[in-house]
């Protein structure tokens, strides 16, 4: 460390024998920093605060009812037209700006240089409610005369409320000519539209579609059912084939039970009862005979003759029973049989049903054969009228859409010259005395330091091109040779007289640069506005 101390204190020795470069050069590059802080032109900002206000009574009440201007995008789009070439030229015109510009190019190198200057903004928004727009406009202007910048600031926000208002009205009065000029047209197209859709619907009667769909949507539903149909016969043949299979195994009526009192004894009134009886005691009597007498025997023979016929006409009263013949059962005395009567109504509301079927059946296969039949011509009727509908569809909704906005545009015509929008100038066209640019006192500071910081950098740069030794100790370590001794200065106070009297006047030069700084600061103002006007 203590070597490291000793080095710098070498370094800083030698560098301190071109104190007099040193001191000359910071001299020269504060004279030439300070000229030029100088002759750097003043710049003074105007500015002026606008409040766009849209939370008014009358917003409130004609909410939802008129057009809902996006004031914020409007304003935007003020601001943009408001650095338009067209607005610039107007107002360099009224501020007097373009007095100097005489040819094209210097033109517009005046409005490229006003556009740079002009800035509108939208204040940045403090603690306000996040549901409020932040709508407050800041406009400023930089220039190098405090009042012309204040002229231009006042110009803009003139323009800036006025071409608000203007735009607004004039845009409600456009767009309200725009949407009469459009109706107009809609209307005749929605009168067209309507008329061929009518005499459309006239040539194809039958084949428009209707709310059962289109023509292949009727003809799938009436395939769908033709195989309804056809399956519901399928069932309702098969069951009544399986009652008529049942109905022929019951018989129409129920014999009377055997000792009823139904039944009858003798004579031909007797019915199947009395003939199984007179049967059995025919089979009874013979085989008595049989006990007695031959096969042969006269008796035996007339009584089997006798049980043959009643065995026959057993089976033909039987006969009759099976098929329902009533004299037949009115003489057996027999009952209808509930079995046969379930199946026979069943089999009827079969019948009934198989009818129905076999009806609708043919209704819906005659309907699916006029489809297919108009295979070739129906498609196109429908593409036709879908065409139609979809043209008369459109221009109604866009006609309905015309006729709302128009009266909505109607109404905030009405409402703009009540006053939706209000504008509140915060703060007027205003410009600090003092200008913007440059901040003369830091940038003279800084040419001081810059200044002094050369001179040392000059100063250290001689000692490296020509450096000493300042002490035997560094010679040695520099050559790695042993010094043997040092020679002293002879004329010690003729030296030291002439040092102080160097140092002196190195003191008061110093001193001089740091005063000639105070009062280059102190007068910097009048300073420069004096050399500049030399400068022209």
């Amino acid at each position: 460390m203590q070597a490291l101390i000793e080095q710098v204190l070498n370094e800083l020795r030698g560098a301190w024998r071109f104190r007099r470069y040193a001191l000359a050069v910071a001299w020269g590059v504060c004279l030439f920093g300070w000229f030029v802080v100088y002759a750097i032109p003043d710049t003074y900002q105007s500015s002026a605060r606008v409040n766009v206000d849209t939370r008014t009574a009358l917003r409130n009440v004609v909410d939802g009812l008129v057009v809902n201007i996006d004031v914020e995008s409007q304003l935007n789009l003020v601001r943009q037209s408001l650095l338009g070439r067209a607005n610039l030229e107007k107002v360099a015109q009224q501020v007097g700006l373009d007095v100097t510009a005489r040819t094209g190019p210097e033109r517009e190198a005046l409005l490229n240089s006003i556009m740079a200057r002009i800035e509108i903004a939208l204040e940045p928004p403090m603690t306000r409610d996040p549901r409020i727009p932040n709508t407050l406009f800041r406009i400023t202007f930089t220039d190098q005369n405090r009042q012309t910048a204040l002229k231009v600031v006042d110009t803009l926000l003139n323009s800036f409320v006025e071409d608000t208002i203007g735009s607004d009205r004039n845009g409600t009065a456009s767009a309200q000519r725009f949407l009469r000029e459009q109706l107009t047209e809609y209307g005749r197209r929605l009168a067209d539209a309507e008329s061929q859709l009518a005499e459309f619907k006239k040539k194809n009667v039958g084949l428009v579609p209707g709310d059962e769909g289109g023509y292949f949507a009727r003809l799938t539903t009436e395939m769908q059912e033709v195989k309804r149909l056809q399956g519901q016969l399928a069932v309702a043949n098969s069951r009544r084939l399986e009652l008529q299979r049942q109905l022929r195994g019951e018989t129409p009526f129920v014999p009377p039970a055997e000792g009823g009192s139904g039944g009858r004894s003798t004579g031909a009134s007797a019915g199947p009862q009395d003939t199984a009886a007179r049967i059995q005691e025919t089979q009874s009597r013979l085989d008595d005979l049989l006990l007695k007498y031959t096969e042969r025997h006269p008796e035996v023979i007339a009584t089997k003759e006798t049980l043959e016929a009643l065995k026959t006409r057993q089976k033909e009263e039987l006969a009759a029973l099976r098929r329902g013949d009533p004299g037949a059962a009115a003489v057996a005395n027999a009952s209808s049989n509930p079995v046969y009567q379930s199946i026979q109504t069943t089999l009827n509301a079969a019948d009934v049903e198989i009818a129905a079927l076999r009806s609708q059946l043919a209704d819906h296969q005659r309907n699916e054969g006029e489809l297919r039949r108009l295979v070739d011509t129906a498609p196109e009727v429908e593409a036709e009228y879908a065409r139609l509908t979809r043209d008369y569809t459109v221009t109604r909704t866009q006609y309905n859409n015309l006729l709302e906005r128009l009266e909505k545009a109607r109404l905030s015509g009405d409402a703009e010259q009540t006053g939706v929008v209000k504008f509140n100038i915060v703060d007027p066209p205003s410009a600090g005395f003092s200008p913007i640019f440059p901040n003369r006192p830091l940038f003279l500071f800084a040419v001081l330091v810059v200044g002094v910081g050369a001179g040392c950098g000059v100063a250290y740069v001689m000692h490296m091109m020509r450096p000493v030794f300042a002490t035997s100790r560094s010679l040695s370590d520099l050559t790695g040779l042993p010094v043997l001794g040092t020679v002293t200065r002879s004329w010690v106070e003729k030296y030291r007289a002439q040092l102080r009297s160097g140092l002196l006047r190195y003191s008061i030069a110093s001193a001089l640069l740091f005063v000639v700084f105070i009062v280059v600061v102190v007068v910097q103002q009048p300073g420069s506005r004096l050399l500049r006007q030399m400068l022209g």
